[in-house]
């Protein structure tokens, strides 16, 4: 058997040179929007919680963005917890409420689908977290149409 002579890694090592920056960091210029949206389950993958970084992300570059929760995105903005509302049951139980919560107080707007919410999920607006935006479902299609006039950065995510 060949013998492993290599040093074992250690907590602050690093495999990667993450200083090294490719391409310039684009920021907004005056008046330019984005528009994340979400059809995607909470707690079924990773896209939901990377996307909202991606929002935090591109709202502290400048740009005046929105997210859109409908279909079953409307899961990432509704209250959970365990044994009450707002405890979390195991470590990340709260990830989609936390970050959403604080792209809101970074100005971000979120936006929930009142069809998907009620139609699909069961929920009332009394579910959704403090400060998202309950809309009509006519209204996805024209907050997008908004987006695409507006010549809006779109990050669009649907899962299945």
């Amino acid at each position: 058997m060949p013998a492993v002579t290599m040093e074992k890694h250690k907590d602050g090592d690093f495999f990667v040179d993450y200083e090294d920056k490719v391409f310039e960091d684009v920021q907004a210029e005056e008046g330019q929007k984005a528009l994340v949206t979400f059809h995607t389950v909470a707690f079924e993958g990773s896209i939901g919680l990377v996307n909202i970084l991606n929002a935090i992300r591109l709202n502290r570059k400048g740009y005046e963005t929105s997210i859109l929760l409908y279909g079953p995105g409307v899961t990432l903005g509704i209250q959970r917890g365990f044994p009450t509302l707002g405890d979390a049951a195991f470590p990340g139980h709260q990830n989609f409420a936390d970050n959403l919560k604080k792209f809101m107080s970074e100005g971000g707007k979120v936006y929930a689908c009142r069809f998907a919410l009620q139609a699909l999920y069961g929920h009332g607006e009394p579910s959704l977290l403090d400060g998202i935006i309950p809309i009509a479902p006519q209204d996805v299609l024209d907050l997008k149409l908004i987006h695409v006039r507006d010549n809006a950065v779109i990050v669009d995510t649907w899962t299945v």
